[in-house]
């Protein structure tokens, strides 16, 4: 997660044509999300970016999408919000989630662990990841159904990777449940720190090779290919954009759990990595979130 100044997008537009102009400034932003302001009326649309926004190409882009479909110019919000920590403060005092069989909570949390569950302790940081948003505990979901049937190897090579670590709590699902190494990468230095501090917090300290890096190309990630299993929480855009290298980097017969993409995001983001050539095995959706998990074939 970049720490840079947060923006907000907002328009009002009637309920027909959200999801239009939802997509118009969605490519321009890093989560968009619609809203009913009235039954049956008009709804809001509203995105977030980091960093400033090209103000002069979204409006051109909501005005000529609201001349084609024929009304009004809706008003275009464009404003830069408070220097707040955003997620430290949407997650202090978070309850403890269930997903499946893990149980993930704070430090603050006082009562006990439920007997046969696999406990994971992340406090609000400034990196993503806690379980309580839709696509990070569709993640967890998906991985507590995939553990019933699917081993990693115990030697560190092709095992797991989980690409755009943020907290790194997907990291540390999948070292305490299969009890493997996992690599871990993101962007962001201050996901790979928050990564191992959790992962020291949380007792597995040398199962988590958390490295900051472009991606796939980051040196650690190839080391260790190809895969038995890949997380990637990250969005709907990069998530397309890297299915090819997500397939090079994935063994055959193995596993990659994809979220951070919207419902409507799906299909764009399951025909890339169908693409691919692999195939989709399950999907959780988790209100408005949905999380894909892809095989790639054993054989061609």
């Amino acid at each position: 997660m970049s720490r840079t100044k947060l923006w907000r997008i907002a328009l009002v537009v009637p309920e027909a044509h959200a999801p239009a102009f939802a997509e118009a400034v969605g490519d321009h932003a890093d989560a968009v999300s619609t809203f009913e302001l009235e039954e049956g009326g008009n709804w809001l649309v509203e995105a977030t970016v980091y960093g400033e926004p090209d103000a002069p190409r979204l409006t051109a882009r909501v005005a000529i999408l609201a001349e084609a479909i024929g009304i009004p110019e809706p008003k275009l919000i464009i404003e830069d919000l408070p220097s707040i920590d955003w997620v430290s403060h949407s997650y202090q005092g978070f309850p403890p989630i269930r997903a499946g069989r893990f149980f993930v909570h704070g430090s603050h949390h006082e009562g006990t662990v439920p007997a046969g569950s696999i406990p994971l302790l992340v406090d609000a940081a400034t990196a993503f990841g806690t379980g309580e948003h839709g696509s990070t505990k569709g993640c967890l979901m998906a991985l507590d159904r995939l553990s019933r049937h699917v081993k990693l190897p115990r030697n560190g090579r092709g095992g797991a990777l989980d690409m755009g670590c943020g907290s790194g709590i997907l990291a540390l699902a999948v070292a305490k449940r299969w009890r493997v190494p996992v690599t871990a990468v993101d962007i962001d230095p201050e996901a790979v720190r928050v990564t191992r501090l959790n992962a020291s917090i949380n007792g597995i300290k040398t199962r988590i090779r958390a490295e900051g890096g472009d991606g796939y190309h980051t040196p650690v990630v190839g080391k260790h290919k190809p895969y038995t299993l890949i997380t990637a929480n990250i969005l709907a855009r990069p998530l397309a954009r890297m299915a090819p290298q997500l397939r090079r980097h994935l063994k055959r017969g193995g596993y990659a759990v994809l979220a951070g993409l919207l419902n409507r995001q799906e299909r764009h983001v399951l025909q890339a990595h169908r693409t691919q050539g692999l195939n989709l095995v399950a999907r959780i959706p988790v209100g408005e979130w949905t999380t894909l998990v892809v095989k790639r074939p054993k054989r061609r």
